[in-house]
């Protein structure tokens, strides 16, 4: 059966994702544990820790469809080359946004007479900063479904995946980063249980946002023979 997809703009249930990260935890907690240490593990290993979480992602579709899975599905490296080209997109938008800052860093030195700090560094840092942190969170809630797209769509083109994540997240950038910082801090709670307990609560973090991509795409999937099957019954 094929399937294609429609970008379009989500329809976002925050509550609803936390709610089902939450249930699916607990239904599995022992063998979702086991694959979050896996992934923690390959993550350690340069370049696979974008791929190991989509790797984790795929092993959660298969449990929340009651499919066979094993954690040791997380050492699959069939997807590296798609996750490789995103690091390195990522390393090297990074670079990018610090470029201008060193360069005013060693303008500045070259000005400063003794030392004492130019004040055009402070002048220039405040408000480059601020522009900075806004420009990484912009990429980072547009570009919220590139992982599960990549991993539960197969998807390899980083540019196709960046443009129907442009589109799937436009309107939804507050619900996006609301949704993020609560499962964030709801998956650090373990902390306050002298900081071992994090690793308790941390799986909660994949676990939701694996049902928010879940929904995301089911919302935009087209299956164009249950559509000529609709219009034929008409």
């Amino acid at each position: 059966m094929k399937v294609n997809l429609v970008p379009k703009p989500i329809n976002f249930k925050l509550g609803e994702y936390i709610n089902k990260g939450f249930e699916l935890l607990k239904k599995d907690f022992g063998n979702i544990f086991i694959a979050f240490l896996i992934c923690f593990i390959m993550s350690i290993i340069p370049f696979c820790g974008l791929l190991a979480m989509g790797n984790l992602y795929k092993y959660l579709q298969k449990l929340s469809q009651n499919q066979t899975a094993s954690p040791g599905d997380i050492f699959d490296f069939k997807d590296f080359m798609p996750y490789f080209m995103l690091q390195l997109i990522i390393f090297g938008g990074v670079l990018a946004l610090y470029i201008p800052f060193f360069a005013v860093l060693g303008l500045s030195g070259a000005l400063s007479e003794g030392n004492e700090p130019n004040p055009m560094v402070v002048t220039f840092m405040f408000p480059y900063f601020f522009l900075m942190i806004a420009a990484i969170y912009y990429f980072v809630l547009k570009g919220f479904y590139i992982v599960p797209l990549i991993s539960l769509k197969g998807v390899k083109e980083i540019k196709e995946a960046w443009n129907i994540s442009k589109i799937m997240s436009q309107g939804n950038l507050l619900s996006i980063f609301l949704f993020s910082l609560i499962v964030s801090i709801l998956a650090q709670v373990g902390i306050l249980a002298c900081g071992i307990g994090i690793f308790l609560t941390l799986p909660f973090l994949y676990t939701a946002n694996y049902f928010a991509f879940e929904d995301a795409i089911q919302q935009i999937e087209y299956d164009e023979i249950t559509e000529i099957g609709s219009k034929n019954e008409f």
